[in-house]
């Protein structure tokens, strides 16, 4: 292959909508760290050991990302513009150039990483794609939270085998590393040359979009005007490719919110089953009522939370995949009205699905805030009926046995008032024949007892 370049392109995420525009989320400046790691042990061009002092969002080293509020482009290099990272020398005897431009786009750090022989007329065979080191550029080492796309260019003869060429490269990409063998999903053109799109899974991670790599291969075997072209609709490229991986991060958060979702759902079903054991009882424990209604509060924010994440992530997914139809629609008409069509397919068949799944997964879990609302007030009103009972019926004991005890009270000094003058100590009275101590205890006991007996009528 001559022309023969390597691109990184990889993505990753700088803020979400919860946090100020001097925020970021905790691990924003990973990318950056893990591209100077790459320049300090593998890829060891000078400017990218040294990538930290050509950024805006560095200050003496240190990441400082309040100073791109006042940055007015997409650019982050502080010169504005592509950095030069100079080259590296090769065993098979030529050397690699390495070029970065680094994006702010939106919330989004991206990052385009291209190395190619410092001749444009160098042939690269499979062997000498090693020189290369593919392998650090893979997913493991970027860590890029978005997600990554890894984009080969190459010119061959009209006579050269481009099927097996581009299996033979794919391979070659992902040798020795965690990522399965190289599937090829989709075939076509772009700009006149042949395209080949290749995934690659981590195999502990098959699921993780952020973990997979995409390839994309084009290799010229008709001396077309690919290159020229592909500067054109260079930076509808590059977005292409983010909304692409925005959409795929996107729908897996919800997927994952909406298991949450339903588990806080069943939980809701366990509660509610509860309550109905509670209130089905003879007498419903007050406490457990109480302790029920003080976990369901919580239980209804985590799920409002669930549905409202659902719905920000339905509007994202729909604003990338509008996104992403835009940059089709430029890149189709700088490509005289061709585009690949797997890449309509996507936009077609694939991101309608996934946003019509966001939006039933919506709808589904939408009565479960009603429902809610509902258990709350239920379990609220019985509680507070339940304890207005208990209460009242405190209060009534207590105005009972105040009037049974002091009508007792009452009767008891009237009856020691018409009593005689008690018994000298240790002298035996048999005019009394009952101590006039017990005669009040006793009219006293009686007369408590009819008045209890009267008010417990009363307040039946």
């Amino acid at each position: 292959m001559k022309n023969f370049s390597l691109s990184l392109y990889a993505f990753h995420l700088r803020h979400t909508l919860t946090h100020l525009p001097d925020e970021v989320v905790a691990d924003a400046h990973l990318l950056w760290d893990n591209l100077v790691k790459l320049g300090e042990n593998n890829l060891t061009f000078p400017g990218l050991k040294d990538l930290r002092s050509k950024l805006v969002s560095y200050h003496h080293g240190v990441y400082t990302p309040q100073q791109e509020i006042a940055i007015k482009t997409e650019w982050l290099s502080i010169s504005g513009k592509d950095l030069d990272l100079g080259s590296l020398p090769t065993p098979a005897g030529f050397n690699i150039n390495a070029n970065l431009q680094p994006f702010l786009l939106n919330d989004t750090y991206a990052v385009d990483l291209t190395l190619s022989p410092e001749l444009p007329n160098t042939e690269i065979d499979i062997p000498q794609l090693q020189h290369f080191q593919p392998q650090s550029l893979l997913p493991a080492n970027i860590q890029a939270s978005l997600g990554q796309t890894l984009s080969v260019y190459g010119e061959v003869e009209p006579s050269e085998d481009c099927d097996t060429l581009a299996q033979k490269i794919a391979i070659a990409l992902v040798s020795g590393t965690n990522l399965n063998s190289p599937t090829l999903i989709h075939k076509g053109e772009l700009f006149e040359s042949l395209l080949f799109e290749y995934q690659a899974l981590d195999t502990n991670a098959p699921n993780n979009p952020a973990k997979q790599c995409q390839i994309l291969i084009v290799i010229n075997n008709s001396q077309a005007t690919t290159g020229t072209l592909a500067e054109s609709a260079y930076n509808w490229l590059r977005d292409l490719f983010w909304s692409y991986h925005k959409i795929l991060y996107i729908y897996q958060l919800a997927r994952q919110r909406y298991g949450e979702g339903r588990k806080i759902y069943s939980d809701l079903e366990n509660k509610i089953q509860i309550f109905n054991n509670l209130i089905t009882a003879n007498q419903p424990k007050l406490s457990a009522l109480k302790s029920l209604i003080s976990q369901v509060p919580q239980t209804n924010l985590d799920y409002t939370r669930c549905c409202q994440d659902l719905e920000t992530h339905y509007t994202a997914i729909t604003t990338n995949i509008t996104n992403y139809k835009t940059c089709l629609d430029n890149i189709k008409a700088i490509n005289n009205g061709n585009i690949p069509q797997f890449w309509e397919y996507f936009f077609n068949k694939e991101c309608q699905k996934w946003q019509e799944q966001i939006q039933t997964d919506i709808n589904y879990l939408a009565p479960g805030k009603e429902i809610f609302g509902q258990l709350v007030d239920t379990i609220r009103g019985i509680v507070e009926t339940e304890q207005a009972e208990r209460d009242r019926s405190l209060e009534n004991t207590i105005q009972v046995l105040g009037i049974a005890f002091g009508g007792g009270a009452i009767v008891s000094g009237v009856v020691t008032q018409h009593i005689d003058k008690p018994f000298a100590p240790g002298i035996i009275n048999f005019k009394y024949p009952v101590h006039p101590l017990v005669s009040s205890l006793l009219w006293s006991f009686l007369a408590t007892a009819f008045f209890w007996w009267v008010a417990k009528r009363k307040w039946r």
